[in-house]
């Protein structure tokens, strides 16, 4: 096919990619995005974020019609599971969204290029098209939004059946009877919830000693208190050195992290969830002379510029916390950066949030952070067991905790565990973007009866004046 001319070209229709190539359509620019999966919205939307989203929200009803109502005065004969249903929902809301992506560049007249994209140097993208053949454009400005791949674990290999990544874990056939997660992190305890609370036995093994490794030290332990309760099992400290896999199941071979004495625990299925790496695997980073830093990671300035003008990274590719609300604004940020304007992302400010129940929330900095920091801080905390909704909705695990500079009173970090904790956070971002002290957050209305009580009273708490504790 003929050359076809660009002021961007977008490799990659993730939620950078595809914000991206958005914002610089609305900016005037003619775009086009490159995608090769087929279907737009990345890992995130087809085969992580939303999935795993719609599969936690099926499976939390199905645990509340099973085991909660009672106390309620609701009663339910027995409860029966479809997981094909359940599955096929899972699939129907990826393909809406997915379509809605498609519409969205229509809208804004970005051309979709379907097709595995590469630097072919000079400008230039060359494109092997999905149907078949090879289409080059020619860009003044290119933006690399490969996103990121699941991180292998040696010693174990994935065949998507019996030991799965988190794609795998999405489409179960039949609930295991005993599934083991290897990693402790945001992934491995969403989708270890979800099979959980639809019956099967579930062991987190994680190499360090604790689970969410980054999050709030306090936060973890709280965290990890509740999903014991739950029923889930912990094995902290251990490494897995192999897998082996038979027509019954999987074997595992264990070892504490330190080196020791090798065990083996039996499973049924194993998600391998231990983190994601940048994809570059064939974008010809080295034909066009793109560095990389020492992770892998496409290097860029604090403008999302490589070393190569008219080259630039977002997203998973690049460093920073792997989330699509990060890369989302990184992918605004940088078309308006290319359109001239002075695009910014304020990276102190990026929530991170698990959504299991109870939610999980944190923003800013932890209490580790500040420590090493030597940064002096107050801290306010209040428990969702004082917070009359979180009472009213037997919702009560966890607590909302703030820290504020003990000098300026300026919000430094925020950590919530507790219902709707991925909600309430935002407020708390929000406060955070705009510089607030936590006075600001306690003399702030919060209606009554809500569950962002608990962040008024937390924020009261930070000069030791909580009401209702």
């Amino acid at each position: 096919m003929a050359e076809e001319n660009f002021d961007v070209v977008v490799i990659g229709g993730g939620p950078g990619g595809y914000v991206a190539a958005i914002r610089a359509a609305q900016l005037g620019l003619k775009t086009a995005c490159v995608e090769k999966r087929g279907a737009l919205g990345g890992t995130c939307l087809n085969v992580g974020c939303i999935p795993s989203k719609a599969l936690l929200q099926s499976s939390h009803l199905y645990e509340e019609a099973s085991k909660h109502l009672g106390p309620h005065g609701i009663k339910v004969g027995n409860v029966v599971l479809d997981l094909a249903a359940v599955l096929a929902r899972k699939d129907k809301v990826v393909g809406d969204l997915t379509k809605g992506i498609e519409f969205l560049f229509k809208q804004n007249k970005v051309t979709y290029v379907k097709g595995a994209g590469r630097l072919l140097g000079g400008g230039k993208v060359g494109v092997a098209l999905t149907g078949g053949g090879e289409q080059t454009l020619e860009a003044k400005n290119i933006v690399i939004a490969t996103g990121s791949d699941v991180m292998p674990l040696p010693g174990v290999t994935i065949d998507e059946k019996q030991i799965v990544s988190s794609t795998g874990a999405l489409s179960l056939s039949k609930v295991p009877a005993h599934l083991v997660v290897v990693g402790g992190g945001y992934i491995g305890l969403e989708m270890g919830s979800v099979w959980r609370r639809l019956g099967a036995k579930v062991t987190v093994v994680e190499f360090l000693d604790r689970i969410v490794p980054g999050m709030d030290g306090e936060l973890a332990k709280t965290f990890q208190r509740v999903l014991t309760k739950q029923g889930m099992t912990f094995r902290l400290s251990t490494k897995v050195t192999g897998a082996k896999a038979s027509k019954t199941g999987v074997t595992l071979t264990l070892e504490a992290a330190a080196g020791g004495k090798a065990e083996t625990l039996e499973a049924d299925v194993v998600l391998v969830a231990i983190g994601r790496r940048p994809y570059s695997e064939g974008l010809g980073l080295d034909t066009a002379s793109v560095a990389l830093d020492t992770k892998g990671r496409v290097q860029t300035d604090a403008h999302w510029r490589t070393n190569v003008p008219g080259i630039y990274a977002i997203g998973d590719v690049i460093a920073g916390p792997m989330l699509a609300h990060k890369a989302e604004e990184e992918g605004v940020a940088v078309a308006e950066t290319i359109a001239g304007q002075a695009g910014h992302v304020n990276y102190d400010t990026v929530p991170g949030i698990v959504y299991t129940w109870p939610e999980v929330a944190t923003v800013g900095k932890s209490e580790e952070d500040l420590k090493t920091a030597g940064t002096e801080y107050k801290a306010g905390k209040f428990p969702f067991t004082a917070n009359s909704r979180a009472r009213c909705n037997a919702d009560t695990d966890g607590f909302v905790k703030i820290l504020a500079d003990a000098k300026t009173d300026r919000v430094l970090g925020v950590h919530i565990i507790g219902p709707e904790a991925g909600t309430i956070i935002h407020e708390c971002v929000m406060a955070m973007e705009f510089g607030a002290s936590s006075e600001d957050i306690a003399r702030a209305f919060h209606g009554h009866p809500t569950l962002n009580e608990a962040v008024k009273e937390a924020a009261l708490g930070v000069a030791g004046r909580a009401i209702h504790i």
